[in-house]
């Protein structure tokens, strides 16, 4: 027994630690990204956002907060792999009108994104580094969450639910899919690149992470899981932001779904 209250006292304060080392390194993060020069105060000669991408933030910010707030009034259902697949779809197809509409408007993606900024192998170490820092914050928000709507509130989204539910291996592989290489890519181009990116320029960089973090939480339309998402979402900004590179906050975004899987996948080896 003294034993078990030594280990349980020394994991306590690791994990006190750990979250003010959390703390640090995000709340650094923010005032190097706080302290760079307005997005509005560039050089003529670089490219930036203007009143055509505004409208279309515009437009999806209304979408998602309709679509999100449709789905919290709607009667619980069971999701389904036609549901994800349907989701894809709706994304990519987000995505490849934006990414045709920048083009036509002769932005260079490659640039904007800073997709060619990083390798991919730095890229990957960025992320897993901000990510696993990044938990500790998720970890407090889900224990606020849990105290606040009490703890039969199971912050487990539906696609949690379907994957940890199905009997089927196919139905599991799509999920994977799905959740480790479609949404990461999707969404954060969706979310990090265009929402923030637009948001940024005319409403400085806080405004735009707090803003583009609520509707990131808000469209998963799941009140157990918003303030945990609205703080990944935060971590991903600030990431994206910090490293000048898309693929570091799309790095984060397939590692934490890929590390949620495998926790589901090994419930004996992982805590949930």
């Amino acid at each position: 027994m003294g034993g078990d209250s030594v280990l349980g006292a020394l994991g306590s304060i690791v994990n006190t630690v750990f979250l003010v080392i959390s703390v640090y390194i995000y709340f650094a993060l923010l005032r190097q990204v706080a302290s760079r020069p307005s997005p509005s105060a560039v050089p003529a000669t670089h490219r930036t956002f203007g009143l055509p991408e505004a409208v279309i933030a515009l437009f999806l910010a209304v979408l998602f907060l309709f679509t999100s707030l449709g789905a919290a009034n709607a009667p619980q259902v069971n999701l389904r792999t036609r549901d994800l697949i349907d989701t894809a779809v709706l994304e990519f197809g987000l995505v490849a009108f934006i990414a045709v509409f920048l083009r036509l408007r002769r932005f260079d993606l490659a640039q904007i994104t800073g997709i060619a900024r990083l390798t991919f192998r730095r890229a990957f170490l960025i992320g897993f580094v901000l990510l696993i820092v990044a938990y500790p914050l998720i970890a407090v928000a889900d224990w606020i969450t849990a105290r606040v709507l009490g703890a039969s509130a199971s912050s487990r989204q539906g696609i949690v639910e379907l994957f940890s539910g199905s009997p089927s291996l196919e139905q599991r592989v799509l999920i994977i899919l799905l959740a480790v290489a479609v949404a990461p890519l999707a969404e954060e181009f969706i979310f990090r690149f265009f929402l923030y990116g637009v948001l940024r320029r005319y409403a400085g960089r806080l405004v735009a992470l707090v803003i583009s973090a609520l509707l990131f939480a808000a469209v998963h339309a799941h009140l157990p899981s918003f303030a945990p998402l609205f703080v990944l979402g935060a971590c991903f900004t600030l990431a994206y932001e910090w490293s000048g590179s898309l693929l570091v906050s799309m790095t984060m975004h397939s590692i934490f779904n890929s590390l949620t899987l495998l926790a589901l996948a090994f419930p004996n080896t992982f805590e949930q």
